[in-house]
């Protein structure tokens, strides 16, 4: 009887343990809808959930790639506004150890603070290093700092766990022209706007094959006006200038089909497909 005990104690636990993994944005549940996380089927091998904060507040949501060194997407509540990005570029402390603070800072600052090196700083995520002398790609933020409002927001984009080497062209042409003029005219009538912005792996890589380089991006969104609910969606891929408009249903089953991982979802079913 004692033993049976113990074993139904140990099942309690271990399934408290994995609660905890299934929600995993919880300092930061409040830039995902009904606080509701995509599922299961966009989780890379070896991920990270990062409540990307920045000068001590929380400003978006990202579930990170160790292994590629990318962002599989990133989260935020729609918020365009003044202020200005930062200039340098930004990792997380808290993936080279729990231990260090969850605050994104400059790679200088952490290994003269920890008295670590770059490859140390690099075996958890990517660098600076990484995207120097890149060809016909760019840094690309999944979270644009355009869609935020403040410097301090703005600034939090500058995280590489936020940033994917993109294409330039479609950076500066196509995937621009949406996030600033449609997104502006989708959201017309919005009285609050969730934004998931996302990066299938691709099949190449930069520097000694350190950053994956994406072969899609792609983004929803889910509003809600005075009087119902709306969404839209969108995906180009990573080496041409053409942004594909799709409803949400039909980018979940381009999706599905591009990670063939199960049947994704990228909002809770309150969200109209």
């Amino acid at each position: 009887m004692l033993r049976l005990l113990l074993l139904q104690v140990l099942a309690s636990c271990l399934w408290l343990g994995h609660s905890k993994v299934i929600s995993p944005f919880e300092d930061c549940s409040q830039f995902l809808h009904a606080k509701t996380p995509p599922n299961s089927a966009l989780n890379p091998q070896n991920p990270a959930w990062i409540c990307q904060r920045y000068s001590n507040s929380y400003h978006f949501a990202t579930l990170y790639d160790r292994d590629r060194r990318i962002p599989v997407y990133s989260a935020y509540v729609y918020k365009p506004g003044s202020g200005d990005k930062s200039k340098s570029f930004f990792i997380e402390p808290q993936l080279i150890s729990p231990s260090y603070s969850k605050d994104m800072d400059t790679e200088y600052t952490i290994e003269k603070k920890h008295k670590i090196t770059a490859e140390q700083v690099g075996q958890s995520q990517a660098i600076d290093q990484d995207y120097k002398n890149l060809e016909g790609l760019e840094h690309g933020r999944l979270s644009p700092s355009g869609h935020q409002s403040g410097t301090k927001s703005k600034s939090s984009t500058s995280t590489l766990t936020n940033i994917v080497p993109q294409n330039s062209r479609l950076n500066q042409g196509a995937w621009k022209n949406y996030q600033s003029k449609t997104m502006d005219q989708q959201t017309q009538g919005c009285k609050t706007t969730y934004v998931i912005v996302g990066a299938v792996p691709g099949n190449t890589s930069v520097s000694n094959n350190r950053v994956n380089v994406p072969s899609h991006i792609w983004s929803a969104a889910c509003c809600q006006t005075k009087t119902t609910m709306k969404t839209w969606a969108v995906i180009a891929e990573n080496s041409d200038s053409q942004v594909e408009n799709l409803t949400l249903a039909q980018l979940e089953e381009k999706l599905t089909e591009l990670y063939g991982k199960g049947k994704v979802s990228l909002f809770d079913s309150a969200c109209p497909r």
